[in-house]
């Protein structure tokens, strides 16, 4: 195995100082992301969402940022099965955290918030824009359950296919999405010397407070 102490990237690409943000750290993701997305990286609405379960266990894994929302009852959207691990999670404990990993841009931006249910309408409007595909999978996957192998997910796709065969395909009971209203924000661009920018916004009323940390 390589010798992982040996690996390293030195971040050199461009520096983040205080006049570059606006008072509003979402103005800034937005920047942020429509640069992510013009330089062709794979996926920038991928994020990582870290959860604690009712017994204290962490747990995290990555999902698809689906929405943006400004103001104070505004954030970060994204859809899942409630009965799933992260759902069952998020009904004990609704903290939250997520991050963004653009590691070709030598940035990441982290957020620590609240998630709480979306309203049924709007679940069902976005429901109904995914792919057909999609649709049927949410109905076919029992989400973080066993399942007894390939074969057995597979005939429980085509047991939906069959039940909505010629007809729209409504979301299940079960499947819904969050907003994340975000309480912290951090903003860290790579550095050479490990000396990397780092930016903390935080809540305060109707806006933010920010400071440098140290990297």
């Amino acid at each position: 195995m390589t010798d992982l102490r040996a690996l390293r990237h030195e971040y050199a690409a461009k520096g983040l100082d205080q006049g570059d943000l606006d008072p509003d750290p979402l103005v800034v993701f937005r920047r942020w992301f429509d640069e992510a997305l013009a330089s062709g990286l794979d996926e920038p609405n991928a994020m990582v969402v870290a959860t604690v379960d009712e017994d204290g266990r962490p747990s995290a894994r990555t999902v698809l940022l689906k929405g943006l929302e400004d103001g104070p009852e505004g954030g970060f959207v994204f859809y899942t099965n409630h009965a799933s691990r992260k759902g069952r999670a998020l009904a004990a404990e609704p903290r939250v955290a997520l991050l963004f990993p653009w590691h070709p841009l030598e940035r990441q931006v982290r957020v620590e918030g609240t998630a709480e249910l979306l309203p049924r309408e709007e679940v069902e409007a976005y429901f109904a824009v995914r792919p057909r595909g999609s649709q049927l999978g949410a109905h076919a996957s029992a989400q973080s359950q066993p399942v007894a192998d390939r074969a057995a997910l597979e005939a429980a796709y085509a047991a939906a296919e069959r039940e909505f065969e010629g007809r729209e395909v409504t979301p299940p009971e079960q499947w819904g999405g969050y907003r994340v209203r975000p309480e912290v924000v951090e903003l860290w661009q790579g550095r050479p010397s490990r000396l990397h920018d780092r930016f903390e916004y935080r809540r305060a009323g109707d806006g933010w407070t920010v400071r440098r940390l140290q990297p």
